[in-house]
């Protein structure tokens, strides 16, 4: 099924937030349809969300990772926003501020009525993590289609890279939801077709829901 292209270059920085309630006042949790991006803080999600857009800096990339803890929101047209969720799990953050993150992250997934689909970025080398699993549980519970990446795949070769692909896809069974499982690479390109096409659907049935709805209304 073909989706109404996305033309992500377009994306622009809208704002940023400490936590779910200072979005709220900002970007009503109704408004609007979301795709968010989260991850381990060396899991390569700024990367990630550049090349997705096309753009050198738009998601900044820190040398010291978990140092960014804001959400922050960018715009790629009217309605449609991509959020960049904390960086979580990285060793020499202190542990109140983990603890911080978490429950942000979870506030988020739970609370957020126009978030439509979570992208989850994990190191190839090192997939599913316990926090990992807990935000994909958190994202089912609530709901939330998840699109799991992993990323840096460029690091292993082909038939490394394909055992390890088929293997996650098998444990993401376990979940018991709507959980995709995809190879990523920030440096050759490799899935951000598949990452494109994944978000234009998420747009794009939110969208027709809506129609749907209207359509019920005016009959």
């Amino acid at each position: 099924m073909e989706f109404p292209k996305i033309h992500f270059q377009k994306a622009h920085f809208l704002i940023s937030a400490p936590d779910i309630r200072h979005l709220d006042k900002h970007l009503p949790p109704e408004s609007g349809i979301e795709v968010a991006f989260a991850g381990r803080s060396n899991a390569g999600k700024s990367s990630a969300l550049n090349r997705l857009t096309r753009q050198k800096a738009l998601a900044r990339t820190s040398k010291t990772p978990g140092r960014t803890q804001l959400i922050n929101v960018f715009e790629v047209q009217e309605g449609k926003r991509l959020i960049d969720l904390p960086g979580y799990g990285f060793a020499k953050v202190p542990l109140e501020m983990k603890l911080k993150w978490q429950k942000s992250l979870g506030e988020y997934l739970q609370n957020r009525d126009s978030l439509k689909g979570l992208v989850v970025l994990m190191d190839v080398r090192h997939p599913f993590k316990e926090l990992d699993q807990q935000l994909i549980f958190w994202a089912i519970d609530a709901g939330i289609p998840v699109l799991a990446l992993l990323t840096k795949a460029d690091k292993l070769k082909s038939g490394a890279r394909k055992a390890t692909l088929l293997k996650m896809r098998q444990e993401a069974k376990n979940f018991e939801g709507d959980v995709q499982v995809e190879l990523f690479s920030s440096l050759n390109g490799l899935g951000v077709d598949i990452l494109e096409r994944k978000i234009e659907h998420w747009y794009a049935l939110d969208d027709a829901n809506q129609l749907t709805e209207e359509e019920a209304i005016n009959e």
